[in-house]
């Protein structure tokens, strides 16, 4: 069953992802050419895969851990919905999903 992830890049554009159960934001969101870095490939050393779920989405996610929560501390523009991205597993329930890619992102990948 394929799952719809909503982003909306750093410029405001709405870019609609197919993803299926399992897969993770961070890599759905790079295949669609968004700036997520990801630096540590999903090892939560950096936080250059921060995203902003959207507010009625954000209570339907598994918490953030106390590590995830520590590294977004560095992230910039964090606000109360942001979550790093390599540590978001997609499921069914998910379909739908929307984050935003925040303003203050940079990807060395494209400098």
């Amino acid at each position: 069953m394929s799952i719809t992830v909503t982003f909306i890049d750093p410029r405001g554009k709405v870019i609609e992802t197919a993803a299926e159960s399992g897969d993770n934001l961070l890599r759905v969101g790079q295949a669609a050419g968004l700036p997520l870095e990801g630096t540590c490939e999903g090892q939560m050393a950096c936080s250059t895969c921060h995203v902003i779920v959207a507010a009625d989405w954000f209570e339907r996610l598994s918490p953030a851990s106390e590590e995830e929560e520590d590294m977004l501390d560095f992230a910039a523009g964090a606000r109360r919905t942001s979550r790093l991205s390599c540590q978001i597993e997609l499921t069914a329930e998910m379909d739908g999903l929307t984050v935003t890619v925040p303003a203050t992102s940079s990807d060395a990948r494209r400098m």
